[in-house]
């Protein structure tokens, strides 16, 4: 049986694995920020093995969060779950999400789509800021930055549900949340997944060169 104990220490944010710049990793860190590269690096190139490994990353992530108290990326964190297994069935199963079924959002739509994030932000964050209050025995202390989370919570998942269904105004929100999050990780002390963002905001241009390839080789096709 394995050693609870060293499992324990796995999960465990303040256990060192290695330092880098004076800054402590944990394994936790470690091995979910390894994990988040792969996913993301896999999501700009269009494959589906993107999915698996977005869901082990989720994994690891949820239990960092709880420990630094961003609630709202906690609970992302558990709907990366599940969009993990949608994301993952529908690019497998569905035809209609062939290599080079890319498409894009109206105007009004995206309209939508800002003023839903905005609208939420609002509700939400209000709620994780007191969510302390609310649930004291699960939650012992407030929220850190629950607009500045939430927003980075919302955008995340709206931008996952754009990513399963192949729209390319995907990499747009993840562009933003990227560049939010590499100031909410610097501040929270979890620098090493800070670094990862920068790394996921470069990863999102090649999205965004890539998904614009494969969109206008299909326009040309279909032309033709």
């Amino acid at each position: 049986m394995p050693d609870l104990s060293s499992l324990s220490l796995l999960f465990d944010v303040k256990e060192t694995f290695f330092t880098v710049l004076e800054h402590p990793v944990s394994y936790v860190e470690f091995i979910g920020t390894v994990l988040g590269l792969i996913s993301v690096f896999l999501a700009a190139r269009a494959n589906i093995f993107t999915w698996p490994t977005g869901i082990a990353n989720a994994i690891f992530f949820m239990v960092i969060f709880y420990q630094i108290h961003l609630y709202s990326d906690m609970f992302l964190q558990m709907y990366f779950c599940a969009m993990g297994v949608y994301g993952w069935f529908t690019w497998k199963y569905r035809a209609e999400h062939a290599q080079s079924d890319i498409r894009t959002l109206s105007n009004t739509n995206r309209l939508r789509i800002a003023a839903l994030i905005v609208g939420a932000v609002l509700v939400i964050g209000t709620l994780i800021s007191q969510i302390h209050l609310l649930l004291p025995q699960i939650f012992d202390h407030p929220a850190s930055y629950p607009y500045i989370d939430t927003f980075v919570a919302v955008s995340s998942v709206l931008a996952v549900i754009l990513l399963a269904r192949r729209i390319f105004e995907t990499w747009v929100l993840w562009v933003l949340v990227d560049i939010t999050s590499i100031g909410l990780y610097a501040v929270k002390g979890v620098k090493l997944i800070a670094v990862e963002y920068v790394i996921f905001l470069a990863l999102a241009g090649l999205g965004i060169l890539s998904w614009r390839k494969l969109w206008r080789s299909r326009e040309v096709a279909t032309a033709a």
